[in-house]
């Protein structure tokens, strides 16, 4: 399988492709190089909600907005509580979540936009970032899929919510983007009890002590499929968030000490 994110320089992957479809689209998944964090966080953290210094935080975000053209007003981030509730952006939330944790917007895992001037945003450590495109509306979308989220179906919430504001599901592009694979994934019985019969055959791989290996991305793409998006419209990365430590943090690897790549969708001015 092709790669689907192209990496621009140390700190940055971009969706190639979709930006030649719209050259005002911004769209990208942060590495964990090029930054001025120090020490578990090292260097390009992202992440205010982690015990990092919140004045290097900002400077690596003041970074990022330089290399991508779009102030950090222009940013909007959800709180991430691993749900599935999808906000539709507008310029009177600009801002929010941009220079402090604090004021994300609450409840919120999905955020969806067509307004230029509005960066959507979400970070990520293992979980699944979800990237969503639909041309003919104008309508972008990024949503945090975690094992909760996923199961849960975000997938299918931010499907609905595109054919809710006019897209066809036909046009829909979603690409999955890096987190853990499922090799370095294993779950327990009380992850797995909320998959069907269906899923666990086809995303799971069973070990010892009733453990299993999850594969997420696949796990997405089949419940995206299952929402109606096309297979030939949904790119998946081979990026693994877990075994490219050079590259990406990981929860999992970093036993919960560890910095938070951004990832982002929206349109300049």
């Amino acid at each position: 399988m092709l790669e689907p994110f192209y990496q621009e320089n140390e700190s940055l992957l971009t969706l190639k492709s979709w930006k030649k479809l719209d050259p005002s689209l911004q769209v990208g998944f942060t590495t964990r190089q090029g930054g001025i964090s120090k020490s578990s966080f090292e260097s390009f953290n992202m992440g205010l909600h982690v015990p990092d210094s919140k004045q290097d935080v900002i400077y690596n975000r003041k970074l990022l907005a330089e290399k991508i053209g779009m102030s950090m007003e222009t940013w909007v981030g959800g709180e991430q509580i691993h749900g599935t509730n999808v906000e539709i952006i507008t310029h009177k939330v600009k801002g929010r979540g941009a220079f402090s944790h604090e004021n994300s917007l609450s409840g919120i895992d999905g955020l969806i936009t067509n307004q230029k001037g509005i960066l959507c945003t979400a970070f990520f450590a293992d979980c699944v970032p979800l990237f969503f495109f639909d041309r003919e509306t104008g309508y972008v979308g990024i949503a945090h899929a975690g094992w909760k989220g996923t199961v849960n179906g975000i997938g299918k919430e931010m499907i609905n919510k595109f054919i809710q504001l006019g897209a066809s599901v036909e046009t829909i592009k979603v690409a999955v983007g890096p987190c853990i694979s499922q090799d370095a994934y294993e779950v327990d019985g009380h992850v797995i009890k909320n998959l069907t019969s269906k899923q666990i055959n086809n995303t799971t791989r069973k070990q010892e002590n009733n453990h299993y290996l999850l594969d997420l991305k696949k796990l997405n793409e089949e419940i995206l499929l299952q929402s109606g998006a096309l297979r030939h419209n949904i790119d998946v990365t081979n990026y693994c968030t877990y075994r490219a430590e050079e590259l990406f943090f990981s929860h999992r690897r970093d036993h919960g000490k560890t910095g938070r790549m951004l990832g982002f969708i929206g349109f300049g001015s």
